[in-house]
């Protein structure tokens, strides 16, 4: 497996250039902008990531939160325990993951409802031939209509947040990579830190797709807006506090002050 060490010294090494990871979330605010303009200009020809029908949409975006999840909880894990073992120390990290989620789900469920208090059922997308009877998006739906609300983009929002949120949870693997860790949970580690940077990779090429094919300039903006607050109100503010998840550890094992 030399060659996935090699790939995860080389990934280390990018993530621990300042310019980087500092400058990482300016990325999604460039990417909507341009992205917007571009489709509004209609200057991206069509491809096969126009279409929300492609593999990657469908397998992976739909149900990104839940590949989030999947492979950043072992990772935690792994890497966290690494540096202690305490129940207390392993406990408040996990708590990243639930407090994480609860800003996905509030979000997401905002998004839900103001596209339903600020809508209405037309019979066609040209929004001519109101349908009064139907007054929520999921009944209009159901009756085979089309619901025109105020749509934040949802996925301009999850993309942006889960690609933050895994860079965040991933830094301790700078402090990892020298660390005295038998042959098997190593392994896994490499292999988990390979994948989340391949989620990552995914995440921006279809946050960039979703920029420049779907949406209204103003919902995807509003989105990534709500993703770039979502992360820096917890890993910029709250998580630096005493009564918090805190921030994941970056130092190496021996340096690591012990926890309670």
């Amino acid at each position: 497996m030399a060659a996935v060490d090699v790939i995860v010294n080389n990934l280390v090494t990018l993530w621990r250039i300042p310019a980087v990871r500092q400058n990482f979330h300016w990325i999604f605010l460039l990417i909507s902008v341009v992205g917007s303009i571009l489709k509004e200009l209609q200057l991206v020809p069509q491809t096969y990531f126009s279409s929300s029908r492609n593999a990657l949409n469908v397998y992976f975006v739909k149900a990104s939160w839940g590949w989030t999840l999947l492979l950043l909880t072992p990772f935690l894990l792994l890497s966290n325990s690494s540096f202690s073992r305490s129940a207390y120390f392993l406990g408040r990290r996990l708590l990243s993951l639930a407090v994480a989620t609860a800003v996905w789900y509030v979000c997401t469920e905002t998004f839900f409802y103001i596209e339903d208090a600020t809508g209405s059922c037309f019979e066609t997308d040209a929004a001519d031939v109101l349908k009064k009877e139907f007054t929520t998006k999921v009944s209009c739906r159901q009756a085979g209509f089309r619901w025109h609300g105020y749509d934040i983009s949802g996925h301009s929002f999850i993309l942006a947040y889960s690609a933050l949120f895994i860079v965040e949870e991933t830094a301790p693997m700078a402090s990892l990579k020298t660390a005295s860790i038998s042959a098997l949970p190593k392994l896994v580690l490499n292999l988990l830190y390979v994948a989340l940077n391949l989620i990552v990779i995914i995440w921006v090429w279809m946050f960039a797709c979703t920029s420049v094919y779907f949406h209204d300039p103003s919902h995807k903006l509003l989105g990534t807006v709500c993703a770039l607050l979502g992360w820096h109100l917890t890993y910029r503010v709250w998580y630096l506090k005493p009564l918090s998840p805190g921030l994941p550890p970056q130092r190496h094992p021996k340096e690591q002050k012990q926890h309670a």
